[in-house]
């Protein structure tokens, strides 16, 4: 008995320490303003709009399937916003997975501030939209 409730304890410890700390919350709008390739494998995505606390933002992405996945891969970018006086770059590393008509999107991105924003998006290349629901992480 005491071994089952030791292994439950583990397993709670465990999936708290997996579970990331996230703070301010955040939604982010984005606009797809063109994509090409020049190969048929690597994708350039460029979009433009409210990265909300960051205000507007400029997000050149490169789409790749480096492991020949076919329906998933990952992205890199980078991210150059303005709020007012304050102007925040950021480097972007993802992975993408498509889901029908959509790209769903994990993002973990590192700001010229300090902070580490976690980002879950879809992308929709029919209506050129590209929608985050993002938060700081909390790594201390």
């Amino acid at each position: 008995m005491l071994l089952a409730m030791g292994l439950v304890l583990s397993a709670g410890s465990l999936w708290d320490a997996l579970v990331p700390k996230l703070s301010n919350h955040f939604q982010a709008q984005f606009t797809i303003d063109s994509t090409f390739t020049t190969d048929g494998k690597t994708y350039e995505v460029s979009a433009s709009g409210d990265a909300g606390p960051y205000g507007q933002a400029y997000l050149p992405y490169i789409f790749t399937d480096k492991q020949e996945l076919g329906d998933r891969g990952e992205f890199t970018g980078f991210a150059w916003t303005q709020n007012g006086e304050e102007i925040i770059t950021a480097t972007l590393q993802s992975v993408y997975v498509k889901d029908g008509k959509l790209f769903k999107l994990d993002t973990l991105d590192a700001a010229s501030n300090g902070n580490f924003t976690y980002a879950v998006g879809t992308l929709n290349f029919v209506t050129k939209t590209l929608v985050f629901e993002a938060a700081d992480l909390a790594i201390k």
